[in-house]
């Protein structure tokens, strides 16, 4: 069974290929009366499409989106919501010579591995351009949410060995990595400047914030808050490690420090730290949810690498086309998405499909 589907009341299904005719997504579970229209699914498709700078590919796609239904008169009827962006520049000749050939760190390999038969026009179902309806989906989500007081800063943290040391959250649109920091920003431009001059790639980290979730989020065992958020944030492609609140850094810990303490604050009972990252017990604690996502280098590098063909020839193979030298800029508004999503499945939960009734359930 191949499973493109993810959510179980606001539930979310992506459909299309790098280079098919055109991509899209599925909603089921969008509540009546959300204010909708194509501008608001725009503006996040637009953080991360092709082009915007010299270090994304420059394949030209405007990914300009098109609600086929579940929208009348600016609202939200409730029923499905079909979402479609056309792909406009594709360029399949790029990638004849890989039809018989495995690329180093895609899943091309394991794609043969499983169905016998793959689409190897920029990784069919496994191209980056799969999180298109992911990021439009997001958008719905993230309206949703905004409507309830919910929400999120997501920005870049790290590029290769370059580090944010400052945070002005009104710099993370100023620059073309999406970092809270100018001078890292231009620190993370030298150094894939000399990546891309060595013909390789850089990795790096996102990290999501998340303001104002309720308390009582998720459940206690197997459907964790925390661990459904890093499922929805390692089934993108590029990402090869989550972690929330301290994440690794607790293995480091003592319980004295890693622990947050309770106080009283104006009325309500609220955490005098969070290392926890929003989620204890696998339930959202009231205070801020922090998850970082770590994400992999570009795989498609212009150096020669080892790997064989189908019938198992061995052959040095260079890859070229139009490819991003750094994924993190544009993989920041998908992990954005995929929490979204999470998150508002989540506060759907146990509730009815009327705008009203979960404004009202939420200002209980």
């Amino acid at each position: 069974m191949n499973k493109s589907s993810f959510g179980n009341h606001f539930t979310v299904t992506t459909w299309g290929e790098s280079h098919g005719k055109a991509l899209g997504a599925v909603i089921d579970g969008c509540p009546a009366g959300l204010s909708l229209n194509e501008e608001d699914i725009q503006k996040f498709l637009d953080r991360r499409k092709p082009g915007q700078s010299r270090y994304t590919t420059a394949r030209k796609e405007g990914d300009l989106v098109e609600i086929l239904s579940g929208v009348f008169e600016g609202k939200t009827t409730g029923t499905p919501i079909s979402l479609m962006v056309r792909n406009t520049d594709q360029r399949s000749r790029d990638y004849g010579n890989l039809a018989y050939s495995y690329r180093p760190g895609h899943a091309d390999f394991t794609f043969d591995a499983k169905y016998g038969f793959r689409d190897y026009r920029g990784g069919g179902r496994s191209s980056g351009r799969e999180t298109i309806g992911r990021v439009a989906a997001g958008a719905i989500a993230s309206r949703i949410l905004e409507t309830l007081g919910i929400s999120f800063c997501t920005y870049t943290k790290s590029i290769g060995p370059v580090e944010i040391t400052d945070f002005d959250a009104e710099e993370i649109t100023r620059n073309a990595f999406y970092m809270p920091d100018a001078s890292a920003a231009s620190a993370a431009g030298a150094y894939l400047e000399e990546c891309m001059k060595n013909q390789d790639s850089a990795g790096g980290i996102i990290e999501c914030r998340i303001k104002n979730v309720p308390a009582g989020l998720g459940n206690p065992v197997f459907e964790k808050l925390d661990a459904v958020l890093a499922q929805a944030v390692m089934s993108i492609g590029a990402v090869k490690a989550v972690e929330i609140g301290d994440g690794f850094q607790v293995s480091r810990m003592k319980g004295s420090e890693d622990n947050d303490g309770f106080h009283t604050e104006n009325g309500q009972i609220t955490k005098t730290s969070n290392h926890a990252g929003g989620i204890m017990g696998g339930i959202s604690d009231g205070s801020e949810i922090v998850l970082r996502a770590a994400v992999k280098p570009t795989p498609s590098i212009s150096q020669p690498q080892n790997t064989v063909t189908k019938d198992g020839s061995e052959l040095s193979l260079e890859i070229h086309g139009r490819h991003d030298p750094v994924i993190v800029p544009r993989a920041v508004v998908v992990v954005e998405s995929m929490c979204a999503l999470t998150i508002t499945d989540a506060l759907f939960s146990n509730m009815t499909s009327r705008m009203d009734s979960i404004q009202k359930f939420y200002q209980k």
